[in-house]
C-alpha cells in the first residue's frame, strides 16, 4: 500500500512538473505534439551549432546564431568542437515542412527530412529562448513533433493604393516567418499605382507609379527589380515564397495611364486617386495587349522564381469591351456568347503563356466566370459558393475571404479568425470530398485605409491567430481559444521587443470624434482608446504632430479655428497617419438643425452640418452628410436674431461613387421660422466626367443680414448626361457644413 502510494505521489509530481513546464511553453502556432519534461538546457558561449555542410544548412545555422545573439546577447561558439545544438537531416521525419525538436539537459537536436523543416524547427527553438539578455539562457526540456496542416499559409500586402518601403516589407517577412507563414503575396499593381520596374516599359513606373492627389501633392513610388530580387532573397532565407500579383485585365488604370494605346478607347486617363472599380481595363480585342502583357510577365518571371504568378482577374467591368468593335469581333470569331466568355478567353490565353514558362496561374475567384481552366489556382474572396464552384471544377483553392485584415478589428476579431472554419464550411460535403484541393488560406491587407504607420495594428495580433489556424487544424472551441489566448499574451513582450505597433484584439486602437463644446465657443476632441496607454499627440497649426507635441488621453478642448491634427502613439511608436480636422467658426455652430428629408444613417448625422468641421475629399471621413435619391431641405435655428454677411455650403462630386452636385440651390432667411425670404439661388454645373472635387456654394452680401433661421434647399438632378450609367436613379448628394459668417 505504501509502495503504491509512493508511486502515485511520484507520478503526480512528474505530472505536475510537466504541466507547469507546459504552461511556460507558449509557442504560436501550437505544435501538433508537445511533451514537456523536467529541467532545462543551459545555452551559453560554449554552445556551438553542428549542422550539415551544405549551403542552406549553413544559412540556417547562421540565422540561428544571429537570432540567439539578438535575443539573449550570447555569442555562440564557432570552433570545430563546439556542440550543443545539432541540426540534422533525417528522412524518417515525414513531411516537407515537418520537424522534430528535442531539448534535453545535454543539448538541442532539430531533425527534419528537408531544410524547410529544419528552419521551422529553428523558429520554434527561438520561441523557447528567454527574452532577457544574459548567460546562460535556459531552454526548457521538451520533445516536439510538428508539421503544418496546410501547405499554403499566406499574407498579402497591397502596395498599389499605398506604397510601403522595402524596410517595412522586410520587417513583416521577419515577423511572418517567426510564426511560420510561408507565402508573401505581393500585390504590385493597381488602378492607383504600378509598383514594379519593367525595363521594357519605363512609363509604367515614371507615369503609372505616381498619382496627383486632390490637394495637388504627388504620391507614389516603385520598387526596382534589384530591390524586388533583394526582397525575394530575404524571404527565401526565411522559408517564405514571394508570389507577385500583376493585375489584369481589370484594376489596370495605372498601366493604361502609362500606355493609353492599350485601352479600348485609346483616350488618356490619369492614375486613379480614388478607390473603387473603374471601367477602363486592358483591351482584349487588341493583339498588342497580349504582347505587352507577355513582355511584362517575362520580366516579372526573371525577378520572382516562385512557381506561381498571380494575375488578379477580379472586378472587371465589361462596359468597354461591349462598346469595342475589335472586342466584339473577337467574341464572334471565337464563338463566345458574351463578354464573360471574353474574360475566360483572356485568362486562358495568359494561363497558357505562363504554363509555357513553367508557371501556374493564380487568380481571384472571378476568373471562374465564363469557365476557368481547372489547372488554375483560385483564390476565394466572395464566399463558400465560389469555393464550391472552384472545387467542383477541379481547381485547387486558397481561401482569403474570411481573413481580410482591412476589416475593422471589432468585426474581425482575433477570436473570430481563430475559430473560422474555412476548410470545412460547416461540414459541407463538397468541401469534404475535395479536401485535397484546399491548399490553405491567405490573410490579405488591402491598403485603401492602411498605410505604413497603421498597417501593423491591422496585421497583429490577428496574424498570430491566423498562423495557428493554418498550422494546426484542430478543435477551435472556447477551451482551445483560452489556451491560445494564454499563449498570445506571452507573445506581446516579444512583439514589443521587435517594435511592432500591434493593435487590440477586438477593438480599434483609437477612434476620434469632435464636436462643438458645451459653451459653443470651440470644440472638444475625444479619443476612445483601445489601449489605456495610447497617447494622442496633436497640433493646431496644421503641422505634423510628433512624439514631442502636446498630448492627451481621453479628451482635449480646442478653442481656436484652424487645422487640427492628431496622431496616436504607444510605446514610443507612431500608430497612424495624422487625422485632420479643419475647424472654422460659424454663427451656426452647435445650433439646432432640422431636415425635411432624412439623411442616410451610413454617414454623418445632420448635426455635422453645424459643427464647424469641414470634410475632406473622402466622403467616408465622418464629416459628410449624405442623401440617397433625396433632395435637401434643412432649417437651422440660430436661437436668436443674428447678423451675418455670408452663407456657404460645400457639396461633393464623386461620379465613380454616384455622388453628384445638386442641380438647384437656394438659401432663404426668416425672423420667425414661418415667413421666408429667398436671398440666393444658383444652378451649379453637374459634371459627371470630372474626378472627385468639392464645390462651395456661397452667398455673400455687402450689407449685414439679420435673421433667426436659415433654410437651405438643394435639388438633386432630375436627369443626367447619357454617359452617366443608370441615369438619375441611385444618386447621392453629400454636404459637409453650413457656414454662417
Amino acid at each position: 500500500m505504501l509502495k503504491s502510494l509512493a508511486t502515485w505521489c511520484f507520478a503526480a509530481s512528474v505530472l505536475l512538473a510537466s504541466t507547469c513546464a507546459i504552461a511556460e511553453i507558449t509557442i504560436i502556432p501550437e505544435p501538433q505534439h508537445l511533451q514537456a519534461g523536467e529541467g532545462s538546457y543551459s545555452l551559453d558561449a560554449n554552445t556551438g551549432i553542428d549542422a550539415p555542410n551544405d549551403s542552406r544548412a549553413r544559412e540556417i545555422s547562421s540565422f540561428l546564431r544571429d537570432a540567439v545573439l539578438e535575443q539573449t546577447g550570447i555569442h555562440l561558439a564557432t570552433g570545430p568542437h563546439a556542440h550543443g545544438i545539432e541540426l540534422a537531416i533525417d528522412p524518417s521525419v515525414k513531411g516537407e515542412e515537418a520537424y522534430r525538436l528535442s531539448v534535453t539537459t545535454r543539448g538541442v537536436i532539430i531533425q527534419a527530412s528537408t531544410d524547410k523543416g529544419l528552419f521551422w524547427g529553428v523558429q520554434t527553438l527561438r520561441q523557447l529562448l528567454p527574452l532577457q539578455h544574459g548567460s546562460p539562457a535556459l531552454i526548457p526540456v521538451v520533445q516536439i513533433d510538428d508539421a503544418p496542416a496546410f501547405a499554403y499559409r499566406g499574407f498579402m500586402l497591397d502596395v498599389g493604393r499605398h506604397f510601403y518601403p522595402v524596410s517595412f516589407i522586410k520587417k513583416q517577412i521577419d515577423l511572418l516567418s517567426y510564426y511560420k507563414i510561408n507565402v508573401f503575396h505581393w500585390h504590385l499593381t493597381e488602378d492607383q499605382g504600378w509598383r514594379l520596374q519593367i525595363k521594357r516599359y519605363p512609363k509604367l513606373t515614371s507615369v503609372g507609379g505616381w498619382r496627383t492627389e486632390a490637394d495637388g501633392s504627388r504620391y507614389g513610388g516603385f520598387y526596382t527589380q534589384a530591390q524586388a530580387r533583394d526582397v525575394v532573397e530575404y524571404a527565401r532565407k526565411r522559408n517564405i515564397t514571394v508570389i507577385p500579383e500583376i493585375e489584369m485585365p481589370g484594376h489596370s488604370v495605372a498601366a493604361l495611364a502609362s500606355y493609353p494605346e492599350l485601352s479600348c478607347t485609346k483616350e488618356p486617363v490619369h492614375v486613379a486617386t480614388t478607390w473603387g472599380v473603374f471601367k477602363d481595363i486592358d483591351c482584349v480585342g487588341k493583339p498588342e495587349t497580349f504582347t505587352f502583357l507577355e513582355h511584362v510577365l517575362d520580366e516579372v518571371m526573371t525577378v520572382f522564381p516562385s512557381p506561381y504568378i498571380h494575375i488578379g482577374g477580379d472586378e472587371t467591368p465589361k462596359d468597354r469591351w461591349k462598346d469595342c468593335d475589335t472586342c466584339q469581333a473577337l467574341m464572334h470569331q471565337q464563338g463566345l456568347k458574351d463578354e464573360e466568355g471574353l474574360q475566360s478567353y483572356f485568362i486562358k490565353k495568359i494561363q497558357a503563356y505562363l504554363a509555357s514558362k513553367g508557371k501556374t496561374l493564380v487568380g481571384w475567384d472571378e476568373i471562374l466566370e465564363g469557365g476557368a481552366d481547372k489547372n488554375a489556382i483560385i483564390e476565394i474572396w466572395r464566399g463558400d459558393d465560389e469555393a464550391r464552384k472552384a472545387l467542383a471544377n477541379g481547381n485547387r483553392i486558397i481561401v482569403a475571404g474570411p481573413f481580410y485584415l482591412d476589416s475593422p478589428s471589432e468585426r474581425l476579431t482575433v477570436k473570430s479568425i481563430y475559430q473560422t472554419d474555412f476548410a470545412g464550411a460547416g461540414n459541407d460535403p463538397v468541401f469534404a470530398e475535395h479536401r485535397a484541393q484546399i491548399l490553405g488560406a491567405e490573410a490579405p491587407l488591402w491598403s485603401e485605409r492602411a498605410n505604413p504607420y497603421n498597417a501593423e495594428s491591422k496585421i497583429y495580433p490577428r496574424m498570430l491567430a491566423f498562423a495557428e489556424r493554418l498550422w494546426s487544424d484542430q478543435d477551435r472551441d472556447d477551451a482551445a481559444y483560452a489556451s491560445f489566448e494564454h499563449r498570445l499574451q506571452a507573445q506581446y513582450p516579444w512583439l514589443d521587443e521587435q517594435q511592432v505597433a500591434y493593435g487590440a484584439e477586438d477593438r480599434p486602437v483609437v477612434q476620434y470624434t469632435i464636436a462643438v463644446n458645451a459653451q459653443h465657443d470651440g470644440w472638444q476632441l475625444q479619443a476612445k482608446r483601445g489601449f489605456d496607454d495610447v497617447q494622442n499627440h496633436y497640433t493646431t497649426d496644421g503641422s505634423e504632430p510628433s512624439a514631442q507635441s502636446p498630448s492627451f488621453g481621453d479628451a482635449v478642448d480646442i478653442k481656436q479655428p484652424g487645422t487640427l491634427k492628431v496622431i496616436p502613439f504607444r510605446h514610443g511608436l507612431r500608430y497612424d497617419n495624422a487625422t485632420s480636422f479643419m475647424l472654422v467658426n460659424s454663427e451656426a455652430m452647435g445650433h439646432p438643425i432640422q431636415l425635411s428629408q432624412d439623411a442616410s444613417s451610413d454617414y454623418a448625422p445632420a448635426s455635422s452640418l453645424v459643427d464647424g468641421v469641414l470634410g475632406s475629399s473622402d466622403f467616408h471621413d465622418g464629416r459628410w452628410v449624405g442623401w440617397n435619391d433625396n433632395d435637401v431641405d434643412a432649417i437651422i435655428d440660430l436661437q436668436q436674431d443674428t447678423s451675418f454677411h455670408t452663407i456657404k455650403m460645400n457639396f461633393l462630386s464623386a461620379p465613380q461613387s454616384r455622388i453628384v452636385f445638386p442641380q438647384q440651390m437656394t438659401f432663404s432667411t426668416s425672423l420667425d421660422g414661418v415667413h421666408w425670404t429667398k436671398v440666393y439661388g444658383v444652378t451649379p454645373e453637374v459634371d459627371v466626367t470630372s474626378p472627385s472635387r468639392i464645390q462651395t456654394i456661397e452667398f455673400k452680401s455687402d450689407k449685414p443680414i439679420t435673421a433667426r433661421c436659415i433654410r437651405i434647399e438643394a435639388q438633386r438632378p432630375s436627369n443626367l448626361p447619357a454617359p452617366f450609367p443608370g441615369g438619375a436613379k441611385n444618386i447621392w448628394l453629400f454636404a459637409d457644413e453650413v457656414l454662417v459668417q
